[in-house]
C-alpha cells in the first residue's frame, strides 16, 4: 500500500502540471489574439495640415494671405504660435521658421486625422514604428508624431469637430487636397502606407517616353494614395535625382489646393496681385490645373476636384474628392 502510494502521487502531479501547461499556453494564445484585435488600425479620415519651411516668414505670410487669400484669425488656427492658415474648419497651412540650414525638404510636416489617438499611436509601436508621447498642439489638440520609412516627418491628430470657420473674401480655395514629396524606394514606401496603413491607389502615371528622364527606375512618375477612410490622398514623386536643384525639389515637395474651376481660380489669383504662375492646363492626370510658388519655391498647385479628360495611363482607382 505504501508503495502505491508514492508511485501514483507523481503520475497524478505530472497530469496536474500537464494540464496547467497546456492552459498556459491556450491562453496566451487567446490573449495574444485580443491583443492582435485591440491594437487592429483605427481609421485615417484625412489630411488635417501641412506644415511647411521659411526663410522669410514675412515674405510668406504676405503669399498665403494675400495672394492665396487665407485668413489667420478663425478658430482653425486659434492658439497657433506658427503663422497658420485656415483653409476650412479642420485644415489648415502652417509655415515654421528655418533654423540651422536650409533642409532638402521644406515639406515640414503631414498631418492625418484619426477618431482614437491612442489606439493609433498603440498600433504603430506594436508594429515597432516609433512614435512620440501623445501631446497637445498650440490649439489644444491631441496629437502624436512619427516617421516613415524614409523619413518623411509625419502626425497623428485626434478627430474633433469642425470648428468655426468663414472664409475669407479673396481665397483662392477651401480644401486641401494632397500634399507631395520626394520618394526614392517605392515598394518600401507602399508597404508602410498602403500595406500598414491601409492607404488605397487613386491613380499613377508617367511623363510621355521623350520626356522621362534617362535613369528612371520606376515605370511610374507619379504614384498616388488616398487615405483609407476619406478623399484626400498623398503623392509619391519619383525618379527624381540625388542631385536634384533647390528648384527642383520645390517643384516635387509640394501641396495641392482644390477648386471647381482652375480657370477662375486663375483670375482669383490675378485679383489678389499674382504676377506669375504656370497654367491652367489639363495634366497627365486629365485634370486641370495650375503651379504657383512661394517666396521659397515651393509649388502650390490649384487643382480641378474631377477630370476633364480621360487619364494618360491608367484609370482612377477610387473616388474623386467631392467639393
Amino acid at each position: 500500500m505504501p508503495n502505491r502510494l508514492v508511485t501514483t502521487k507523481p503520475n497524478l502531479s505530472f497530469r496536474a502540471m500537464r494540464g496547467i501547461c497546456l492552459f498556459v499556453v491556450l491562453a496566451t494564445l487567446f490573449y495574444s489574439h485580443v491583443n492582435a484585435q485591440t491594437t487592429s488600425r483605427p481609421k485615417i479620415t484625412g489630411i488635417v495640415s501641412v506644415r511647411l519651411f521659411s526663410a522669410d516668414l514675412y515674405a510668406a505670410r504676405a503669399f498665403y494671405s494675400k495672394i492665396l487669400g487665407f485668413d489667420s484669425a478663425t478658430s482653425t488656427c486659434l492658439g497657433m504660435k506658427n503663422p497658420c492658415y485656415a483653409v476650412n474648419g479642420h485644415q489648415r497651412i502652417e509655415l515654421q521658421q528655418i533654423a540651422g540650414g536650409t533642409p532638402d525638404n521644406l515639406l515640414a510636416e503631414i498631418a492625418f486625422s484619426t477618431p482614437n489617438l491612442s489606439e493609433m499611436r498603440e498600433f504603430l509601436l506594436s508594429h515597432q514604428i516609433q512614435a512620440s508621447a501623445i501631446a497637445k498642439d498650440d490649439t489644444g489638440t491631441p496629437h502624436f508624431t512619427f516617421k516613415d520609412p524614409e523619413g518623411h516627418p509625419l502626425a497623428f491628430v485626434q478627430t474633433s469637430g469642425e470648428r468655426f470657420f468663414s472664409a475669407a473674401p479673396h481665397q483662392v480655395s477651401a480644401r486641401i487636397l494632397h500634399a507631395g514629396f520626394i520618394v526614392k524606394d517605392l515598394e518600401k514606401e507602399r508597404a508602410f502606407y498602403e500595406g500598414l496603413l491601409g492607404f488605397r491607389l487613386y491613380w499613377h502615371g508617367a511623363f510621355p517616353p521623350n520626356e522621362r528622364a534617362a535613369n528612371s527606375t520606376n515605370e511610374d512618375d507619379w504614384y498616388e494614395i488616398q487615405v483609407p477612410d476619406g478623399e484626400e490622398w498623398i503623392e509619391f514623386m519619383l525618379n527624381i535625382p540625388a542631385n536634384a536643384s533647390k528648384q527642383e525639389r520645390g517643384v516635387q515637395n509640394h501641396i495641392s489646393l482644390g477648386v471647381k474651376n482652375a480657370n477662375n481660380a486663375a483670375q482669383h489669383l490675378k485679383v489678389n496681385g499674382a504676377e506669375k504662375f504656370d497654367g491652367p492646363e489639363v495634366g497627365r492626370d486629365g485634370k486641370n490645373s495650375l503651379d504657383i510658388y512661394d517666396p521659397d519655391l515651393s509649388r502650390v498647385e490649384v487643382m480641378e476636384y474631377n477630370p476633364t479628360k480621360e487619364p494618360c495611363c491608367y484609370a482612377y482607382s477610387a473616388a474623386h474628392p467631392k467639393p
